[in-house]
């Protein structure tokens, strides 16, 4: 996207509340004992200046995420989806989506679920010895018992969800546990995160020389015997890689972590920020605290004509410049995630990454390794996509950045 481009909004995270009732020993959230409730006048401000701009897509997808959106009641949902839904021009169509540690599901939520169409992930790192890991409580108790009957609450109420699963040293070595644990549970549409370092959370793992061979070697097994067992029907890394790969000829690939707005993130105090929800509540030297303005008190345009203008945009549009002068996988992820070069390599101008590595280098290779043995000729390519592509009926996460968890 070019400095003049008109944005093309497509993903809102709205952060409901920066509280969560856990504290994961990963987490980077800066502010999560904060109880501060977004206003619904700020709700309403922010999309009566979204549909008013005209650079609404003609499917958006909001994500109540940033904090543990449970933590907020569910009338405060249905008020402000009613709201959101008076002012929806009819040519965008509003999906909603929670990513929630699913503690705190019960019936009605599910009723809300079920209401509002609401796509569902829930942040679950396996079972109990590996989740209880590092997803505790804030008394420092594991939380596996209720983040597992808020998933089963989901199932007895038919609400459609993901999970969504953090990968550590310990879970990288199991790819067959896991797969085994969550077919026992019922759990067909399945996404992974590598543990990673973000904001004030450094992550050893990252570090490690081994750690792309050993990715590599846990999503092979983890996909192959996904594929055999007949029972996966979403698993992320492959399925969002695929389109990417064998999108028609000339159609370039879309990252809305390098575009102005088209990853539109609000604070709930109507802080705003682009390209990546992680930076809200950040600060560094030289872009300040990434913010672009306040909802609130700036137009959309305004915030727009700030972005382009910054420092932090002229530092990511280089990067990705960098990027399609160097990588061979440019073509597939169209300059990786600007987070991750200025978390891992410090500067945003920069290149390759471990979480580029993983999320783009590795699943790109395992596709072509499998399209390798089936002979690269149009049959083969379609008998691939067919293998490793089960469609995916509603709730599914193809939407979402893959970082959120």
């Amino acid at each position: 996207m070019t400095m003049t481009a008109t944005p093309e909004i497509g993903m809102v995270v709205v952060q409901p509340t920066a509280f969560c009732n856990i504290a994961c020993t990963y987490c980077y959230l800066p502010d999560r004992s904060n109880k501060h409730v977004i206003a619904q006048s700020t709700v309403t401000r922010l999309f009566e200046q979204i549909f008013a701009s005209g650079w609404a897509c003609s499917e958006i997808t909001v994500i109540w995420h940033a904090g543990e959106p449970l933590v907020v009641p569910v009338s405060f949902y249905r008020e402000a989806f009613a709201t959101i839904e008076r002012m929806r021009p009819s040519t965008v169509h509003v999906r909603h989506s929670f990513q929630t540690n699913g503690t705190l599901i019960d019936a009605d939520w599910c009723a809300l679920f079920r209401d509002w169409n609401v796509g569902v992930g829930v942040s679950l790192d396996g079972p109990r010895e590996l989740h209880d890991l590092h997803r505790k409580s804030r008394s420092g108790k594991g939380t596996f018992d209720k983040t597992i009957a808020g998933i089963r609450c989901l199932r007895e109420n038919d609400v459609p969800f993901h999970v969504i699963s953090v990968l550590s040293h310990a879970s990288l070595d199991q790819p067959e546990e896991l797969l085994d644990f969550y077919l026992s549970e019922g759990i067909d549409q399945i996404c992974f995160n590598v543990e990673e370092s973000e904001g004030d959370h450094v992550s050893s793992l990252f570090h490690g020389p081994e750690l792309r061979r050993r990715y590599a070697a846990f999503l092979r097994t983890f996909w192959h015997r996904a594929r055999q067992s007949g029972r996966v029907r979403f698993l992320r890394e492959i399925d969002l890689a695929l389109p990417r790969m064998f999108r028609p000829e000339g159609v370039p690939v879309r990252n809305i972590q390098t575009e102005p707005l088209a990853m539109l993130n609000v604070d709930s105090h109507g802080n705003v920020s682009s390209f990546s929800p992680e930076l809200l509540g950040l600060k560094n030297a030289d872009y300040g605290d990434y913010l672009l303005g306040n909802i609130n008190f700036q137009t959309l345009q305004e915030i727009r004509d700030t972005c382009v203008a910054s420092p932090l945009y002229r530092d990511i549009t280089a990067g990705v410049e960098a990027c399609s002068r160097s990588c061979e996988y440019f073509s597939v992820c169209g300059g990786g995630a600007p987070v991750n070069k200025l978390f891992e390599n410090g500067s945003l101008t920069g290149t390759v990454t471990s979480y580029c590595t993983l999320t783009q280098m590795v699943p790109t290779d395992l596709i072509l390794e499998a399209y390798d043995r089936l002979g690269r000729s149009p049959a083969a390519l379609a008998s691939a996509e067919a293998a490793v592509s089960l469609p995916v009926p509603g709730g599914s996460p193809a939407a979402e950045p893959s970082r959120i968890s």
